[in-house]
């Protein structure tokens, strides 16, 4: 009778150690699919922040330039001509989008 119960109790603790082994395999893959979104996502952040320092960059170009006509040129420009803003517009899947806006 001792060894019934004991036949039962490696049985029961073999089918455990089963299950225990396919979470640990689904875990695995979970684990692996998350890593690689991490990774992607670590991508997009870092092309995003290239992105806002291009346009940081150029928008430091144009104000310099605007500045520097200022300072040259005797005639200003009337305050109702049309003048552009860059903003930036981020999708789920691509960088920054670059679009040119009207006043």
């Amino acid at each position: 009778e001792k060894n019934l119960k004991l036949e039962e109790k490696i049985t029961m603790l073999q089918q455990q150690n089963e299950e225990l082994k396919a979470r640990i395999e689904q875990n695995t893959v979970i684990t692996r699919q998350l890593s690689e979104e991490n990774a992607n996502l670590q991508e997009y952040v870092e092309k995003e922040v290239e992105e806002k320092k291009k346009l940081s960059r150029t928008n430091e170009e144009l104000l310099w330039k605007l500045q520097e006509g200022d300072a040259v040129s005797p005639v200003k420009l009337p305050p109702t001509s049309p003048t552009s803003f860059y903003r930036c517009s981020s999708g789920n899947s691509s960088p920054a989008k670059v679009r040119t806006l009207r006043r």
